[in-house]
């Protein structure tokens, strides 16, 4: 078994659960919709210089000038991507409440590593449009086909982070020809996979203290923030639904892959889930949480080297 020595490898057997760890959807991320500031982290809260690194939230990056940057319109929606390299085509899908730059310095290393790398605004998030459909991981899944046929990308890799990951998923299961393999970080395949306690984190304070402040900056909509978090919490709410059964048809090379401090996702929730995917790798990032592409960025690039490299 291929265990690199900077991270805690948990292979897991691939075989069926019968059933997913649930918790009543209600309570599931909630605080974000709350006035705001009632829910506010304290100022410097995030970065302090003694605190560990699953305990801070560094900046978010900036596409930079490396990415061409252009629009395409699918279902109703303007939806942005960036696109930079010329070797095999890797697809980045962010997570939810974010947006593509959360992605773009493990973009930049992997365009100097030799792939062709596009990140993609998900539907309704960072500069693009939501249109009148309801908000859905299939639709966004749709939306990360529309980008591939734009392109003319006949197959790619996936790195999805949470609802990124999510859609990675989805694609495996409805799209398999279109892409080579999926790493999916901080994914759950049932609303019962998120931490009803992630509220009282710290961090994810954080994270949705600067979810708002970006959506006003980078939005065609700056003024429609608590319209758009109430749809993706409501998203979050119902979806997604995907039983043993059905994650059993998956036959995609896939990385299931998580810190071991994440605030909003249940450890034994991804261990079941990597359960479920016939030939799923199951990797838990220490020291790391939900941000771990921001916290431990040398480890997760050198992750997904391996993962790109096909190993193990």
């Amino acid at each position: 078994m291929f265990s690199p020595p900077s991270r805690l490898s948990l292979r897991m057997p691939s075989r069926a659960k019968s059933r997913l760890f649930r918790f009543a959807a209600t309570v599931v991320l909630g605080l974000h919709l709350a006035p705001a500031g009632l829910f506010a982290a304290p100022p410097g809260a995030c970065d302090e210089p003694s605190a560990p690194r699953w305990r801070t939230l560094p900046a978010t990056p900036d596409l930079g000038p490396t990415f061409r940057t252009d629009h395409l319109r699918n279902r109703g929606a303007v939806l942005f991507y960036a696109e930079a390299g010329t070797g095999k085509p890797v697809l980045m899908l962010h997570g939810g409440m974010a947006n593509a730059n959360f992605l773009a310095a493990q973009a930049r290393n992997l365009v100097a590593d030799g792939y062709r790398v596009i990140l993609l605004d998900s539907r309704g998030h960072g500069r693009n449009t939501a249109g009148t459909q309801r908000l859905g991981y299939d639709l966004m899944t749709e939306d990360a086909v529309a980008v591939l046929d734009h392109l003319r990308i006949d197959k790619a890799a996936i790195i999805g982070w949470s609802d990124g990951a999510i859609v990675g998923l989805d694609l495996a299961l409805n799209h398999a020809d279109r892409i080579s393999r999926v790493f999916a970080f901080g994914a759950n395949v049932d609303p019962g996979g998120n931490d009803p306690n992630a509220g009282q984190s710290t961090v994810v304070r954080c994270f949705f203290d600067r979810a708002r402040s970006e959506y006003q900056r980078l939005s065609p909509t700056p003024g429609k923030f608590n319209t758009f978090a109430a749809s993706v919490q409501a998203m979050w709410g119902r979806e997604p639904h995907w039983d043993a059964g059905r994650l059993a048809t998956i036959h995609t090379p896939v990385w299931v892959v998580d810190g071991d401090h994440d605030e909003m996702i249940r450890q034994e929730h991804t261990v079941a889930m990597s359960h479920m995917i016939p030939g799923a790798y199951l990797l838990i990032l220490p020291d790391s949480s939900h941000f771990a592409f921001l916290q431990a960025p040398s480890l997760f690039h050198a992750t997904l080297q391996d993962f790109l490299n096909g190993r193990p």
